[in-house]
């Protein structure tokens, strides 16, 4: 968990205001009990986190697609090549939707806006460390060449929905 206490405040913050500003059909289903706070929230996407993410073609189709989510300071982030579809679609149209969806039993979804981040630079240092200790462990040197050549962006959230509950046995 990277969060620190001003990344959960505003992630909490985030979250109220999600739901304060939800339709009564959302709310029914994800009624109080059933909803993750911040804390929680951080404490469950650690390490990498498939997400599902959508974008627009130019026309306004949506498209989705898996990527790699790493949670940190309180937004998903995620990498792919600089020339794949997807981030084409975001240096176009950068309004993005992600969900993370391990199952029926939690889904934690943000809409927001793709920000591209350049994890060389310097104010980005503590993110690629994150990246190298997630991913170096798993794959080694041959990850190397793709934290180089590809490209990370970060979601800026205007909205967090998130629905827990008890696994079916």
């Amino acid at each position: 968990m990277h969060e620190r206490p001003e990344d959960l405040t505003a992630l909490q913050h985030l979250i109220d205001d999600a739901y304060a500003n939800a339709s009564a059909h959302l709310l029914s289903i994800h009624e109080p009990e059933r909803r993750l706070n911040a804390a929680a929230v951080a404490s469950t996407l650690t390490g990498m986190r498939l997400l599902v993410l959508a974008t627009t073609t130019r026309d306004g189709r949506p498209i989705t697609g898996a990527v790699d989510g790493v949670f940190y300071r309180g937004r998903f982030h995620f990498g792919s090549s600089p020339d794949s579809v997807r981030f084409r679609h975001i240096r176009e149209r950068p309004e993005v939707s992600a969900t993370h969806l391990p199952g029926e039993h939690l889904a934690i979804t943000v809409h927001g806006t793709a920000e591209m981040i350049d994890v060389g630079a310097p104010e980005h240092a503590e993110f690629r460390q994150t990246l190298l200790d997630i991913y170096l462990p798993r794959y080694g040197d041959a990850w190397l060449p793709i934290l180089e050549g590809g490209t990370f962006a970060r979601i800026h959230p205007r909205r967090m929905f998130t629905f827990a509950m008890s696994e079916a046995a």
